[in-house]
């Protein structure tokens, strides 16, 4: 198994106690969005183009930094994938709004522009948000 598939597992394997999720900036990676479908999720995928997702997975077009919080409304958890700082913010906002978890991975050597817990997966972090006090959003997952 390649180190993709093995990060796209671990992420699903966090993030599978959720029933219903919303991928934040899906772009060309469906992966985990088709993977958390494969173990019983409903998973909305958002972006700001027009993209392709895997069968099962429902593509919205919408903006993060200006959402239209409808789309994000019934979700357990927010996540994205390489998820660049200046969404960082924005993303766990809108997590708040709806009282969903956040959950999101950098891209390389970005770090978290919120607080935080880490959990090392192969081949990358996966990041927990925390609301601003000595509790982590998630009340699900590892």
């Amino acid at each position: 198994m390649g180190r993709f598939r093995r990060t796209v597992e671990a992420i699903a394997e966090y993030l599978e106690s959720y029933d219903r999720l919303v991928e934040v900036g899906v772009g060309n990676r469906p992966a985990v969005a088709a993977e958390l479908v494969e173990r019983g999720c409903v998973v909305t995928a958002t972006d700001v183009h027009p993209r392709e997702t895997s069968d099962g997975v429902t593509f919205v077009e919408d903006d993060v930094v200006e959402p239209e919080i409808d789309v994000y409304a019934d979700a357990d958890a927010i996540y994205a994938l390489n998820l660049p700082p200046e969404l960082h913010r924005p993303t766990l906002a809108v997590a708040r709004r709806v009282d969903a978890d956040c959950w999101f991975t950098t891209l390389g050597g970005d770090q978290p522009a919120v607080p935080v817990e880490r959990r090392t997966i192969p081949g990358d972090t996966l990041y927990v948000a925390r609301d601003g006090s000595d509790n982590a959003t998630s009340t699900h997952g590892g």
